[in-house]
């Protein structure tokens, strides 16, 4: 989870009082966060340099550890708001996206070119902003945790910041081949094209991460004022022409983004926490985008919406019985406005900026912080259960112990193969297989899900030909097969597979397991009633009049067999193998 840093005196002035550090750890835990560490600036650049620190501030900074997904409380202006609220020291501000006081609304025009590359972008001024140092740092503070966490280290928004009063708009988003990119980047004295800026910041600790995000691409995204001025390269550096300094006044904000949805989320939880310092308190005036076909959006959206909860439900699951007044009363100091509508139910009107509520379960959590975890009463369950270990996974771990007993190794290899491994080289059909497919595969080893453990077995012999002979391998694992029938449209199935591999084909090496492995079961060999036989079959995995099948009270439940030479060759093999594979799920 992020972890901020804040200081300590900062942080006490904003929230009007002191507090020890015993208080103010406690103060955390009732909100549901966690003061991390005491440190300062001074034992943190010691701590990771091994060195003294000249110079360096030893004011006290309270490092607090935030939940990932609340995006609201990355900064110090955030963590106090929501506290103040919590303490019932303020109201939640309400927050309004409104038009410029003068003249018409700032325009971001995106070209068909970004399309290649990055194709969203949003964008908003904030206006009459007043920095001071510490306001400064904080802003700056939270487009990196922004960068790092919901931005996903910029691959999918990368948020530009410009002082509004050095450029002039309309503004163009556009994409252009590297060579044609030519500007003055951010704290740098003169003016590089993009192809050395990527060059340039090869050797830079910092920006050297996200160069892989466009280096490879045709076209780089930039964005430039109708004078031709360069605000901005996403996702890699912002210009030096409109950086924003302790006098700027007026902020225009711009994310390009691969995820229009994530660029929404990052606009609104930038602006409704620095809109505080505007001219017109938790105002932001809004921007106008124009897309390639024309179509004119305004951003930023700043969307309530309301859920309605049971108050019943909210009581059973958190174990409280409180009043729906109370929960109102509650989730209104976790920033959720709330009033009773019926006898027993809420209405919850959700900010802009808690992207963290998606479900009725996130509003009953947010109940049991209001209340306090401390004050639920401890009861004793009215049900007396005990657990006990899942009757198929004792089963198999048991079995495990009888075949290694039996002179055989256990291997445990992927769940994820290729389609080629269930399929050309087991001589199969891979529409017939039943596979689940992986709708974007990074590499071609990860697929499919396995439909069957025999191509694991022989890639593991295959990475092990150096290993004396025989080898004697068997696995005991799921596979994952489509069933319609199914929520999730899959099932797994607990399959075990054993293969001898030496210079001849050691069939009777695989029968004698497969009876070990039915008397371990206590299933009988016997053509009637519930015992097991075998029975001649065909299958192009294994050698023709070599393949027979497992039958158990008149159900086909694995194959045994000599495989053919042609899927040896295929796995890279040189000596033949026996194979046996059961589906054990349907002997219990």
């Amino acid at each position: 989870m992020p972890t901020i840093g804040v200081n300590r005196d900062l942080l006490f002035e904003r929230l009007g009082r002191t507090y020890t550090e015993e208080e103010f750890d406690e103060l955390m835990f009732d909100y549901g966060l966690e003061l991390d560490e005491v440190t300062s600036e001074k034992a943190m650049l010691e701590k990771e340099q091994g060195v003294t620190a000249q110079g360096a501030s030893e004011a006290i900074i309270y490092r607090i550890e935030i939940p990932a997904n609340r995006y609201d409380l990355l900064c110090l202006e955030g963590l106090v708001r929501a506290l103040l609220v919590f303490q019932e020291k303020q109201e939640a501000p309400r927050y309004k996206a409104i038009p410029p006081t003068s003249g018409n609304s700032q325009q971001l025009i995106i070209q068909e070119a970004t399309a290649q590359v990055r194709p969203h972008a949003v964008c908003a001024v904030l206006q009459g902003v007043n920095f001071t140092q510490a306001m400064y740092q904080s802003f700056i503070d939270l487009q990196d945790k922004l960068h790092q966490n919901l931005c996903r280290k910029r691959s999918l928004v990368a948020i530009g910041t410009h002082d509004l009063d050095t450029v002039q708009g309309p503004f163009i988003y556009n994409a252009k081949p590297p060579a044609e990119i030519k500007f003055k980047p951010l704290n740098q004295t003169k003016e590089y094209t993009a192809v050395e800026l990527m060059q340039l910041y090869k050797s830079d600790s910092h920006l050297k991460h996200f160069l892989h995000i466009i280096e490879d691409k045709p076209v780089y995204p930039v964005i430039y004022d109708q004078n031709g001025v360069v605000l901005s390269m996403p996702p890699i550096i912002n210009g030096e022409h409109s950086k924003i300094t302790l006098n700027t006044k007026n902020i225009f904000i711009e994310c390009t983004a691969t995820d229009l949805h994530k660029a929404k989320m990052v606009l609104d939880s930038l602006v409704t926490i620095f809109s505080e310092y505007c001219q017109t308190p938790f105002t932001v005036e809004a921007g106008e985008v124009i897309t390639p076909d024309g179509t004119k959006l305004t951003y930023p959206a700043l969307p309530y919406r309301e859920e309605i909860v049971d108050v019943a439900w909210i009581n059973k699951s958190v174990g409280i019985s409180e009043s729906p007044e109370s929960i109102a009363k509650l989730l209104t100091r976790m920033c959720l406005s709330s009033e009773v509508i019926e006898e027993s139910k809420v209405k919850v009107e959700i900010p802009p900026t808690r992207y963290d509520i998606i479900h009725a379960c996130d509003i009953m959590e947010d109940v049991a912080i209001g209340f306090g975890y401390n004050n639920i009463q401890r009861t004793i369950p009215k049900t007396n259960t005990i657990g006990d270990q899942f009757g198929l996974n004792k089963v198999t771990d048991l079995l495990r112990q009888d075949i290694a007993a039996a002179g055989f190794t256990e291997v445990l290899s992927f769940s994820l193969c290729s389609r080629d491994d269930v399929a050309g080289k087991l001589n199969k059909d891979i529409e017939s297989s039943g596979a689940v497919h992986i709708a974007n595969p990074k590499t071609l080893e990860f697929q499919i899900a396995r439909t069957t453990l025999l191509p694991g077995i022989l890639k593991t012999i295959a990475s092990n030909k150096k290993m004396p002979l025989p080898m004697k391998l068997f696995e005991i694992s799921d596979i994952i097969l489509q069933d319609k029938d199914k929520d999730v449209c899959a099932k797994n199935e607990r399959h075990f597979c054993a293969v001898y591999y030496n210079k001849n084909p050691g069939f009777e090496i695989i029968h004698g397991l497969l009876d070990r492995f039915m008397q371990l079961l206590e299933v009988p060999y016997s053509k009637e009633g519930n015992g097991y036989f075998i029975r001649a079959a065909d299958d192009p995995t294994f050698f023709p009049g070599r393949c027979a099948e497992v039958v158990v009270k008149a159900q086909v439940v694995g194959k045994l067999g000599v495989l053919h030479p042609d899927v040896i060759t295929k796995f890279e093999l040189n000596n033949p193998c026996a194979a046996l594979e059961i589906n054990v799920e349907a002997l219990l």
